[in-house]
């Protein structure tokens, strides 16, 4: 199909005299879906006040050492990789909204199986299913928001997605400082149950009902999103849901968005993001501060600030423009980082690693704590450079830029290259500081940040104000 095919180029959902919608229920539905986010950046977040306390942990209940520990925190994007490849099978057979429904299932039941638990084995299927439950989400949730919300908010809205996530592994930063391990995953129980609510009350997506040819029922569920359904067309007979076949990828709509996809969520992990966020406060020991908790939920506001001012100027900056800045920031701060550690790698560790009946040295403790502000000020950097563009965009741009058809596969695809790549880096993240130096890990990092910057400048399009549909006939038409 060429892109001056009519079917190509008319929107399944779009005003014919170029009105903007008003209807105020599709910020609703969206925060109802983005509960989901919220869960899994619980989820993510869990493991940093967690293993210390499992650490202390006195029988029965389980200990951790530190492979255990590793298994703890890498297991979750185990889960979640799978739960990539069921949700792309769900989103496309179940449909949207009831994928989201299924999902808060395995959020709770993991949740619940960890605060039962009295082995490391019972810990650990726990957070596999909640990681089963993130990988559902993680595709599930960006689809759903992208497809109910009109071009001029899609960039707002699909950028919450990330804002939750971030918001979520805040929230276990700080509940981690009043709660231990069991009864911060009994909290954990909570946004999956909100999300299971309020999505009862919430419309599936009117272009999913379109491709299912409901169109009785597409039109009342665009009532309800967009407050009216005067003046909005039906598809037309080359929108009907087609499916995934192999022989596709060999059409520009179809494989270029798939090459921009894995290439966006593997640059996102080899960013080393999960990493950070999931050893923040071993990551502050090495750096020497005194209370790494601290600094941990510092990251974790900084983060959440500035995603929700990428969702505020998403759709008046652009993607691409975001991308770039954001890679260039996060370049030159994982540099910075890794000079900090080179000049600190003689440098005695912090009082929690102290021989007190060694003699105490002033001088390099002092030199040491004279650069903290590099530390502090390059992790700060990389935060606010990863939270401004590769934290939300590329969650938003896997859900504008795949035909409907093709979607369900094409994300679980994008779902499942992000997840697999953040066990790798977050599994042998510790193996490499210990190989690599901390220096020399996050050098590595810059330079994945460079390649992203570079393929950002020369293969990543603007979808800033345009339709799903227009997106698609961008692709058919390079």
């Amino acid at each position: 199909m060429t892109p001056e095919d009519p079917e190509e180029r008319q929107p399944l959902l779009g005003p014919p005299d170029g009105r903007v919608p008003r209807g105020r229920r599709v910020f609703l539905a969206a925060f109802a879906a983005a509960l989901g986010p919220l869960s899994f950046g619980f989820a993510l977040g869990y493991s940093s006040p967690a293993i210390p306390s499992l650490r202390r942990a006195a029988p029965p209940a389980p200990r951790l050492d530190d492979a255990a520990a590793s298994w703890f925190g890498a297991v979750v994007t185990l889960g979640a990789a799978a739960g990539g490849v069921l949700g792309g099978w769900l989103v496309d057979r179940a449909g949207r909204k009831l994928s989201l429904l299924l999902c808060t299932a395995p959020f709770v039941a993991g949740f619940a199986v960890i605060t039962a638990a009295q082995d490391l084995w019972l810990l650990l299927g726990g957070r596999l299913l909640t990681g089963l439950a993130c990988g559902i989400a993680s595709l599930v949730a960006p689809v759903y928001i992208s497809e109910i919300a009109y071009p001029a908010v899609r960039g707002l809205l699909g950028s919450c997605v990330q804002l939750m996530v971030v918001i979520g592994i805040l929230l276990a930063y700080v509940a981690g400082w009043i709660l231990e391990w069991r009864w911060l995953a009994v909290l954990g129980c909570v946004p999956p149950s909100l999300m299971l609510l309020l999505m009862c009350c919430m419309p599936e997506t009117p272009r999913f009902l379109l491709s299912q040819h409901k169109c009785q029922e597409a039109m009342a569920a665009l009532q309800f999103l967009w407050g009216s359904e005067q003046g909005w067309e039906e598809p037309l007979a080359g929108a009907e849901h087609q499916g995934f076949h192999l022989a596709q990828l060999r059409r520009p709509g179809v494989y270029k968005p798939f090459i921009i996809g894995i290439s966006l969520m593997a640059f996102q992990q080899l960013s080393g993001i999960n990493a950070v966020m999931f050893y923040a406060e071993t990551i502050f020991e090495e750096a020497k501060f005194k209370d790494s908790s601290l600094a941990s939920v510092i990251v974790g506001v900084i983060q959440v600030l500035f995603t929700a001012v990428a969702a505020l100027i998403m759709d008046r900056a652009g993607r691409r423009v975001l991308l770039l800045l954001s890679g260039v920031v996060m370049v030159c701060s994982t540099v910075t980082f890794g000079a900090y550690f080179k000049l600190t790698q003689g440098a005695p560790s912090n009082s929690s690693h102290v021989d007190l009946s060694a003699p105490v040295s002033v001088e390099p403790i002092d030199a040491s704590e004279g650069l903290a502000w590099l530390a502090v000020g390059s992790m700060c950097c990389f935060i606010t450079g990863f939270a401004l563009g590769w934290g939300p965009i590329p969650w938003l741009l896997m859900s504008e830029i795949f035909p409907l058809h093709v979607k369900g596969v094409a994300t679980g695809v994008c779902v499942l290259t992000n997840w697999l790549m953040a066990f790798l880096v977050t599994k042998e993240f510790s193996s490499l500081m210990e190989v690599l130096r901390p220096y020399g890990a996050f050098w590595l990092a810059s330079t994945f940040c460079v390649f992203s910057v570079l393929f950002t400048l020369f293969c990543v399009p603007e979808t800033k104000g345009k339709t799903l549909e227009q997106i698609t006939a961008h692709f058919e038409g390079q």
